[in-house]
């Protein structure tokens, strides 16, 4: 008895192990906005949905590092859902405060833009298997707005 229910504790696992799960990546970093106490950069995110039904996302989860630094992190809650069959954009608004600007000075006085690594958690609700997290990271260069930027 002991050996058919290990039979099928594998067959479980394997056919879990081998079921197509969402894919996703990072399409785009960009500025969004300039407030008084931030620069807000938007983070555009491909997620592709292999199932004939929606899925609901948990949460996205974001750290922006910069020069070995974490320079912003965060989280945003309930999200959405991923469309069935199809992809779906979401869009991961990351606010880095002008105080850690400044503390950047070094690396921004030599190209005017902010070297960075962001790194995303995509945490779904997978039916049977639960919670599952896509873990996402990217690489780049975030030009700082001009005063131009700023005033049109």
């Amino acid at each position: 008895m002991a050996d058919l229910i290990d039979k099928a504790k594998n067959f479980v696992a394997e056919k879990v192990a081998n079921m197509p799960k969402p894919e996703a990546s990072v399409t785009n970093v960009d500025l969004k906005g300039i407030s008084f106490g931030s620069v807000e950069y938007l983070a555009n995110v491909s997620v592709s949905n292999p199932y004939s039904h929606s899925i609901p996302i948990c949460e996205i989860s974001y750290t922006l590092k910069s020069d070995g630094r974490v320079i912003a992190s965060g989280t945003v809650p309930d999200p959405g859902s991923l469309k069935a069959s199809d992809s779906t954009m979401l869009d991961v608004g990351v606010k880095v405060p002008h105080s850690v600007l400044v503390s950047l000075a070094r690396d921004i006085g030599r190209d005017w833009d902010i070297d960075y690594e962001l790194q995303i958690g995509l945490t779904i609700d997978l039916p049977v298997i639960g919670n599952f997290t896509i873990p996402l990271s990217t690489k780049g260069e975030i030009k700082l707005p001009t005063f131009s930027d700023v005033f049109t």
